[in-house]
């Protein structure tokens, strides 16, 4: 963070030094001056740079054994901060993907509540169909068949019925 407010530093220093540059008649000296205040602020990200890649290499691990008790103490703590972040993170993840399971059960026991009713349904039909004096014909639905879980209909029920004979069919006479 200090290193974007350092990179923002620069920019309105390069800002002022355009400013300074074009307004001033001097404009020998205002660049030696302008080029020693960059070398300056050059040295000093480089110095911030070093740190950031200490305190990361630190982070992981590495070159602890140079750092002070107090250093140790102080990385411990952002460490611990850090691990309490990424571990509300992952618990919100956690959380929401357990809502949406949940959700996702309810709808699955929807659907097999209404399948199971269609299926209640065809037996009783079947089953009336079946104790009806005289009756040979059984309704197509009725019959055992596979169901298509994603549209709940019969998966042949589009396919002619065996069971139905064309002779039964009385013929429409014209008086």
């Amino acid at each position: 963070m200090s290193l974007l407010l350092s990179l923002f530093s620069v920019r309105g220093t390069i800002e002022r030094y355009k400013k300074a540059s074009s307004d001033s008649p001097n404009s020998g000296s205002v660049s030696e001056a302008n080029t020693q205040f960059y070398q300056q602020e050059a040295t000093k990200l480089r110095r911030q740079i070093r740190e950031i890649q200490n305190f990361n290499r630190n982070i992981l691990g590495e070159g602890v054994e140079s750092l002070s008790f107090k250093d140790l103490k102080g990385l411990e703590g952002r460490v611990e901060k850090a691990i309490g972040k990424l571990r509300t993170r992952k618990n919100e993840l956690v959380f929401a993907e357990i809502e949406m399971m949940q959700k996702r059960e309810i709808e699955l026991q929807n659907a097999n509540m209404y399948l199971r009713a269609k299926i209640a349904e065809n037996e009783r039909a079947q089953q009336h169909m079946n104790l009806m004096p005289g009756s040979e014909y059984q309704h197509p639905i009725a019959a055992s068949q596979p169901y298509d879980v994603r549209n709940f209909l019969p998966v042949n029920l589009m396919e002619p019925d065996q069971h139905y004979s064309r002779h039964d069919q009385t013929a429409l006479q014209l008086v």
